[in-house]
């Protein structure tokens, strides 16, 4: 099972659309991911006719328009795999405490907000993933989006994906 997983897009705040080469991953998925700060209504309608199957949470940055639509937190099981997906953890210290006090029943929780990239094994065993922002970098050198493989009940092959600067 293919996943494509990312958050903070902002549209059309911090870009009219996604990146190319998002929107590809996004249609080779069979599992699209995201954690949240939609913004705008008409980004989640695109995910969702793009997506085979799109599991998603609203952010801090959404309306209640979106948050009529999404959950605070979303949680699917995939191939065995316990998936939570949520917009904010707090702080990047303690984090992995907060998380396994938090997601005590979850293997993989999805998260954003920050903008930057996080891929740490708390010490529960809970894998916590930050795919970045695509749209909005912040302090980061690039934009960034992950994918990563489900399959025979674990997480595999997970990716950080750099987007070019545009020229």
């Amino acid at each position: 099972m293919r996943l494509a997983l990312t958050t903070d897009t902002h549209l059309p705040k911090r870009a009219r659309d996604l990146p190319a080469q998002l929107w590809s991953a996004i249609d080779d998925a069979d599992v699209v991911i995201h954690a949240g700060d939609w913004v705008d209504e008409a980004a989640l309608d695109a995910f969702e006719a793009r997506s085979h199957r799109l599991i998603a949470c609203y952010g801090n940055n959404d309306g209640p328009a979106l948050r009529a639509r999404l959950p605070l937190i979303a949680r699917a099981i995939l191939d065995g795999v316990r998936l939570a997906v949520v917009h904010e953890t707090g702080d990047a210290k303690g984090r992995e405490g907060r998380c396994d006090t938090m997601f005590p029943d979850t293997d993989v929780l999805v998260f954003g907000h920050s903008h930057i990239p996080w891929d740490t094994t708390t010490p529960a065993g809970l894998r916590l993933l930050n795919p970045g922002s695509p749209t909005d970098r912040r302090r980061q050198p690039f934009c960034t989006y992950m994918t990563a493989t489900i399959g025979g009940g674990k997480l595999t092959e997970v990716v950080r994906h750099e987007i070019p600067k545009a020229r």
